[in-house]
């Protein structure tokens, strides 16, 4: 009984088994010949996958080679939807314009079962190499499994090119993030889902290394206010699919002391204790000709196999092209310090050429945009793996312009006469936007902001005019150090030394970063690259890299950089120098404001919008000073180095700072009291109210009251500037009419009132600031103090005004010192 049950049970399984093999093979005859999927009729596109359209489906033909090989897809916007959309007004135009990047994906496709081919999306934030016994990439490939995002059946077979046929034509069809908006964006945006009856596309098109799918694809909007119905949003996108190189290009990794952008992934193989964080710097493959390489390490300067070419959108006014191609060009000096000649070159987009278009991925473009955007910017497309830049889309809006005209005007007009008109010929305009242009090129290469570079210039340099003629007035494009506000009319200093260049910095860092080294192994590679930062650093402190601050916090309100050194819109060594300067030729372009701004039959609202260029200007100035006090000096070094890597402004700079903020900003700055203006516009001195404002905030700042209770815990009393002499000395500025007995104006009242409203919040029943922390105990022995001089002030006061007002005050503070028993 148990046999015949046991044989039973075998013949079971092999009738299972037999099952089983039926079915599969079954599976692979319904693969349909190829002939019968991919008809004589079909219209073929071949590039490294080939396209073929039937009907109305679209197939990709992927040979086996190709299964597992990593893919970039690209997505633009070619024509974008009419109409303000949220993220052209709330976020400056992001998503919004032809040519804007909307999302970038590495795929995969791999064959994982017989019947399907898989599309993968693949990250390479995390990383191991070693595959030996000690090495962790066999664990961290069981434990870090990447995503399937799409399964395509098979459809057919190419034998004789040992590809499979897959039908696409549901995926392009469908809403999903590899090829379109990402979700996160589409609510940025202010669209939902894809309304597919409204969609369709247009063309797909293969390339040796690239394919690219051009569709229009109408969205749904998201209600807007009061629930009112919007209209919907139609674009025309293109996604770029790239095939990436089978081996990646070596990268370079990146340094804190130069400034380049970097991809940072997780290494499991640098620290075999731990994990680090590494990154490969940003940079185009620049490698010599074959023919060419024994001359290039001769020393030869010779012409790149593949030099970088950036072409202009046909699109943009024609008066502007030359100089776009100029800034683009001038950055071939900075090449030839790497060894390359004609490395980069800018040209106008090819006229009648039907196989061009500016959305292919193989193109590099200067893309300009009909925005009132006052704008540029560089971004690029790099392969993660190695930081290898392969294309850029540089955001040119057409609004820039105003900016330009803006800055020149404020920075420029008191020492050139061609600022002084309310429009710039197209001779100025043109070479401004050639610095802006050289600027973008320069992170299209790589680079980024350089904060620092303007520092590391002494203040009287910039007003000698055969320094600045040799040097510029930085040693950074990358900096935002836009002209020379020091020069004064007396220093005769022209066009040439008033605006930036490309300078010693930027010409070091590309050679840093460019210089090939083939012969090289990744240690030695390491080795020379530190060796030539020590020994350019030598030679003089115009190599220093500052890292950015917060461009939405340029006066440094937010302490998101606490460096005096790194810092938007300055220039020169020494803030309060540089910045007495600056005003000298605020101060003589301010009373022209109405003369050179005047167009006929024009109103006044242009010459408000300037006098907000003078005040901003200005505030800038008094952002700059601010820095210095409580600032700390940050100096990335390795252990090969000497010196500290945190050191901090002297006591001298720190108080001198505090001095030029009494005299400049809060000893109330009449020469911006335009009284003539002020009736002829909507602007006036509360403008210039907010920037005191702003100021007496940040120094009152519990944030920046512990950083100067640490300068003094770190240096002693003696050598530090202290949390107490700060107040003391702002109060000493803010308060001077207590010690001389002054009536106190309107002006100085309000600013009065403010000091004390602020004070009054830290020190108060709803203070925020940390109760273990000596800044407060410090704020509220300063408030009691201040409400007894005013209080003994007010006693003392013969003008009625000024007496109540001091009354007022003390009275604010002892209310908001009422909890602690005052």
């Amino acid at each position: 009984m148990h046999l015949f049950r046991s044989a039973a049970v075998f013949m079971a399984a092999v009738m299972v088994a037999h099952a089983a093999s039926a079915q599969k093979d079954t599976t692979k005859t319904k693969l349909k010949p190829y002939k019968d999927v991919v008809p004589a009729t079909a219209k073929t596109s071949d590039g490294f996958f080939s396209v073929h359209k039937v009907d109305d489906k679209y197939l990709l033909e992927i040979p086996d080679s190709l299964l597992g090989h990593d893919l970039l897809v690209v997505n633009r916007i070619v024509k974008a939807a009419t109409g303000a959309t949220p993220a052209k007004v709330l976020f400056g135009g992001a998503f919004s314009y032809a040519g804007d990047e909307i999302g970038e994906n590495i795929i995969r496709f791999e064959k994982l079962t017989d019947d399907k081919i898989f599309l993968k999306s693949i990250s390479f934030e995390e990383r191991s190499s070693d595959s030996s016994a000690n090495g962790l990439y066999w664990d961290l490939q069981n434990n870090n499994v990447q995503p399937i995002q799409a399964a395509f059946p098979i459809k057919a077979v190419n034998a004789d090119k040992h590809a499979e046929v897959i039908d696409v034509t549901e995926f392009i069809n469908s809403d999903n993030n590899i090829l379109y908006f990402p979700s996160g964006i589409k609510t940025f945006m202010g669209i939902t889902g894809v309304a597919a009856d409204r969609s369709y596309v247009d063309r797909i098109q293969a390339y040796p290394m690239n394919i690219e799918i051009r569709t229009v694809r109408t969205y749904n909007s998201t209600p807007g206010p009061n629930g009112a119905a919007m209209p919907p949003r139609t674009y025309e996108l293109n996604s770029s699919m790239i095939l990436l190189p089978e081996t990646p290009m070596h990268g370079r990794p990146a340094d804190p002391r130069i400034g380049f952008f970097s991809d940072q992934y997780v290494d499991f193989d640098a620290n075999p204790d731990g994990v680090k964080t590494a990154g490969d710097i940003w940079r185009w493959r620049m490698e010599p000709k074959p023919e060419d390489r024994e001359r290039y390490l001769r020393g030869e300067l010779v012409e790149p196999a593949n030099p970088i070419v950036i072409y202009i959108d046909p699109l943009t006014p024609k008066k502007w092209v030359p100089y776009l191609i100029q800034g683009i060009n001038d950055w071939q000096a900075a090449f030839e310090k790497a060894g390359f000649k004609n490395a980069i070159i800018g040209k106008e987009a090819p006229v009648g050429d039907s196989t061009w278009s500016l959305e292919d991925a193989r193109h590099s473009v200067l893309v300009y945009k009909p925005s009132d955007i006052p704008n540029a910017s560089g971004p690029s497309v790099r392969d993660p793996r190695s930081g290898e830049i392969l294309e850029t889309h540089i955001n040119w809006y057409h609004n820039v312009m105003e900016l330009l005209y803006k800055w020149y005007f404020v920075q420029a007009a008191a020492n050139d006469p061609r600022a002084r008109k309310p429009q710039f010929d197209d001779t100025l305009m043109g070479n401004l936007i050639r610095f802006v242009s050289s600027h973008e090129v320069g992170h299209t290469l790589g680079l980024m902001h350089n904060f620092g570079a303007s520092s590391t210039v002494p203040v009287e340099n910039l007003r000698n005019k055969a320094w600045v003629d040799a040097h510029g007035h930085t040693p950074s494009i990358m900096d935002y150090a836009r002209f020379d506000y020091v020069a004064q009319p007396e220093d005769s200093i022209d066009e040439n030394g008033l605006w930036p260049h490309i300078g010693d910095y930027d010409k070091w860092t590309i050679q840093w970063g460019y210089r090939w080294l083939p012969t090289l192994s990744a240690e030695a590679e390491k080795d020379t690259l530190d060796r030539w930062i020590a020994a350019q650093f030598a030679l003089g402190p115009q190599y220093f890299y500052g890292a950015q601050t917060d461009p939405l916090d340029p006066m440094n309100f937010r302490g998101t950089n606490p460096d005096p050194r790194d810092q938007s819109e300055d220039l020169g060594d020494d803030a309060m120098k540089a910045s007495a300067y600056g005003i000298k030729n605020l101060q003589r372009v301010e009373p022209h404001l109405l003369e050179w701004t005047r167009e006929p039959h024009d109103g006044y609202e242009r010459v408000g919008e300037m006098y907000k260029a003078v005040v901003n200007e200005y505030a800038l100035f008094m952002g700059h000073v601010l820095k210095n006090v409580g600032g700390i000096m940050i100096t990335p070094k390795n252990v090969d180095q000497s010196g500290p890597v945190f050191t901090y402004p002297s006591r001298d700079k720190q108080q001198r700072a505090m001095a030029f903020l009494n005299a400049q900003l809060f000893a109330t700055p009449t020469w911006l009291i335009d009284t003539k203006l002020f009736s002829l516009t909507t602007v006036g001195f509360g403008d210039v109210a907010t920037v005191q404002d702003k100021v007496l905030t940040s120094l009152l700042d519990p944030a920046r009251i512990s950083q100067l209770i640490q300068q003094e815990t770190d240096l002693g009393s003696a050598k530090a500037y202290t949390a107490l002499d700060m107040l003391h000395d702002l109060r000493q500025g803010v308060f001077s009419e207590l010690s001389t007995g002054r009536p106190i104006d309107a002006y100085r009242r309000n600013l009065q009132k403010a000091y004390v409203e602020r004070l009054c919040g830290l020190v108060g029943t709803k203070s925020t600031v940390n109760r273990s922390d000596d800044a407060l105990s410090i704020l509220k022995a300063h408030a009691k103090d201040l409400s007894a001089a005013v209080k003994a002030a007010a006693a003392r006061s013969t003008d009625a005004l000024t007496r109540d007002h001091l009354t007022d005050l003390g009275e604010r503070i002892d209310e908001a010192l009422k909890p602690y028993g005052r």
